[in-house]
């Protein structure tokens, strides 16, 4: 999987813990190791995960490794980002636009 500073990897195990138990908003993408438009979104998930640290978790999670969670949320295409759901690669301004609504003020 291709990693970002600052992305961490969640799993099938770990998802419901470091996601739905987390005390700030948690980006999701739903990736995989073959797909080009998740390789493109890598550095713009990492770059949001630095600049919004404290406001917005950015995590992601494997769909081939971690069925249950895909499942779960009935992801079919890669990449899928959820905070709310959001399907497709987008610019970091166009992300962080998407984004605005469920991010805490900053301080």
């Amino acid at each position: 999987m291709i990693h970002a500073e600052g992305v961490a990897e969640v799993t099938d195990a770990t998802f419901d813990a470091e996601v739905l138990g987390a005390a700030t908003p948690v980006l999701v993408e739903f990736t995989a190791d073959w797909c080009g438009p998740c390789r493109q979104l890598a550095p713009v998930l990492g770059a949001i995960a630095k600049e919004q640290a404290g406001r917005v978790k950015v995590v992601q999670i494997d769909v081939d490794h971690n069925p249950g969670i895909t499942s779960r949320y009935a992801v079919l295409s890669m990449p899928t980002l959820m905070v709310k759901s959001m399907v497709g690669a987008r610019p970091k301004r166009r992300l962080l636009q998407d984004l605005e609504d469920v991010l805490p003020a900053a301080v």
